[in-house]
């Protein structure tokens, strides 16, 4: 029987810890790394709609890609948010394992994942992380397109692949040669995504002064949303788990859901 470290330590040769970036927090983050597990659910976030699904389902172990503690909490009290979930997860004896910016920055990580499943190959990466002497790992991807492509022929594919009904567009022109897709929040990244010669972004969580300059220096964004541009890649990425342990059942959350309604 598999037991949670285990799993734990296939996730950290595929994605070392040491590719997180400074901010982060990744790895066990409740529970017994001891513990046999025969039900894991995968998750975004864990909310506690998530916990009650891993109740009702008998999971042992969660696996979610936003960590629930990105800082040491002060306290673990009933009535706080965090506090709530860290108790029920020990009470109903469920382990809780985050893999975040290490897993996108990984080779074959979300960040190229989601490259791959849009049906492109990176050329470059955007911001490379070359922590414990790595190769081939950062965050963000430089796609240099065969050929030109219109915009709106790029929304549809984006809507396509990732399943997408509603997303923000900024239209800073009306064709595409290189592309830069970062998951996430990927606007930080934004400027060195621009001087590598990207004329389109795809991301989430893009502000409206960063969506404004952008779109005056004729770049054009695809804001496909955070949540939508990381669970379905992030579940995809995490498929090999299945191989390497098939006595396992590994299974989507129903409830991992976008926190933002389109009306």
């Amino acid at each position: 029987m598999a037991k949670v470290m285990e799993i734990s330590r296939k996730i950290e040769e595929f994605a070392p810890k040491f590719l997180k970036e400074d901010y982060d927090n990744v790895g066990l983050m409740v529970g017994d790394g001891q513990k046999e597990v025969k039900k894991v659910l995968l998750s975004l976030d864990c909310t506690n709609e998530v916990i009650k699904e891993a109740v009702k389902l008998n999971c042992d172990l969660i696996i979610n890609h936003h960590p629930l503690l990105f800082k040491r909490p002060s306290s673990i009290v009933k009535g706080d948010l965090i506090g709530d979930k860290i108790i029920t997860l020990i009470k109903e004896d469920i382990a809780l394992y985050s893999c975040h910016t290490n897993l996108d920055s990984a080779k074959n990580g979300i960040n190229e994942t989601i490259v791959n499943m849009l049906g492109f190959n990176s050329s470059k990466i955007i911001e490379t992380n070359e922590s414990g002497n790595y190769k081939d790992g950062g965050i963000g991807r430089i796609v240099k397109l065969e050929k030109e492509m219109l915009f709106l022929d790029m929304v549809n594919l984006v809507k396509e692949k990732l399943n997408i009904k509603n997303m923000r567009i900024v239209r800073g022109n009306e064709k595409i040669k290189v592309l830069a897709i970062i998951n996430g929040s990927g606007q930080d990244f934004f400027y060195k995504a621009k001087s590598l010669g990207a004329d389109c972004i795809i991301t989430g969580d893009t502000t409206y002064h960063f969506a404004s300059d952008f779109k005056e220096m004729g770049v054009s964004i695809i804001d496909a949303g955070h949540f939508s541009t990381e669970y379905i890649v992030f579940l995809k990425t995490l498929e090999f788990l299945k191989e390497k342990f098939k006595e396992v059942e590994f299974i989507a959350s129903k409830k991992s859901e976008d926190p933002y309604e389109f009306v």
